[in-house]
């Protein structure tokens, strides 16, 4: 028997991860990342397992140690000076 209705696993996997890239311009309220523990919230950025943009402005990335000593990437928002 077929599902019926929602999304299959097989087509799940390609709506999560990264959805900007270095260097790119967002507007406040977008999504940066889906169901992702690899990427941590930094500056001008909210969420836990979806990343959303605070305000408009460049992405950028760092890279940072986490309170266990794993290193962890974090998403930042360079926000545009108006």
């Amino acid at each position: 028997m077929a599902k019926v209705g929602g999304t299959t696993t097989k087509f799940y996997k390609e709506t999560r991860g990264l959805k900007v890239s270095g260097g790119q311009t967002v507007k406040a309220g977008s999504i940066l990342t889906r169901q992702g523990d690899k990427w941590k919230p930094g500056i001008n950025v909210i969420g836990d397992a979806h990343l959303t943009a605070r305000c408009d402005g460049e992405i950028y990335f760092t890279r940072k140690k986490n309170s266990y000593g794993k290193i962890v990437t974090c998403v930042n928002i360079r926000s545009k000076a108006e």
